[in-house]
C-alpha cells in the first residue's frame, strides 16, 4: 500500500505521468548517458574512484532516461524509473538497482575501502546495461511503443 500512494502521490504532483513519446528527449538522454561514462573513465583513470562510481550510475539512469521518454513516460524518481524497466518493459533491472546502491554508499558513506577493480566492474557493468538498452530502444517501433504506453497507462489508472 506505501508503494502505491507514493506512486499515486508522484503522479499528483506530475513527476509520474504519459507525456508524448520523444526522438529529442530521447537522443538527449544517450549523450547525457555517453558523456557520463567517458568521465567515468577519466576519473578512473586519475584515481577518483568514488566519483567514477557516481557517473557509472547516471550513464545507467540517463540511459534508462531516454527509454522512458522515447516510449512516452516521464518519471522523476531514480527507483520508480528502474521499477518501470521491469514492471511496464519486462526487462532486468539488477544491474541498474547494484549500481544505484553503490552510488548511494559511496555518495553518502564514508567507512569503506573502494579499490580500481571494483570500479572496472561498475563501468564493466554500465557499459553493458547502456549496450542493452540501446539495442531495446533501436528494436522499438510504434506497435511495441503503443503496448508499453498501455501498459503504464494501466498501472497509472490504478493509482
Amino acid at each position: 500500500m506505501k508503494e502505491a500512494a507514493f506512486l499515486a502521490k508522484l503522479k499528483r504532483q506530475g513527476k509520474l505521468a504519459s507525456v508524448e513519446p520523444s526522438e529529442e528527449i530521447k537522443l538527449a538522454y544517450i549523450a547525457k548517458s555517453e558523456s557520463n561514462l567517458i568521465s567515468a573513465k577519466i576519473l578512473l583513470e586519475n584515481g577518483r574512484l568514488e566519483e567514477a562510481v557516481y557517473l557509472a550510475y547516471y550513464s545507467m539512469y540517463h540511459m534508462l532516461t531516454s527509454l522512458l521518454f522515447r516510449t512516452g513516460i516521464k518519471c522523476e524518481n531514480h527507483a520508480v524509473s528502474i521499477s518501470l524497466l521491469k514492471e511496464v518493459f519486462g526487462l532486468d533491472n539488477s544491474g541498474i538497482l547494484k549500481a544505484k546502491s553503490e552510488r548511494v554508499d559511496k555518495q553518502y558513506y564514508v567507512d569503506f575501502v573502494l579499490a580500481g577493480s571494483e570500479v572496472e566492474d561498475t563501468i564493466k557493468a554500465a557499459e553493458d546495461f547502456n549496450r542493452m538498452m540501446l539495442d531495446f530502444i533501436s528494436k522499438l517501433n510504434a506497435g511495441t511503443i503503443d503496448t508499453y504506453r498501455k501498459r503504464f497507462a494501466a498501472m497509472l489508472d490504478g493509482l
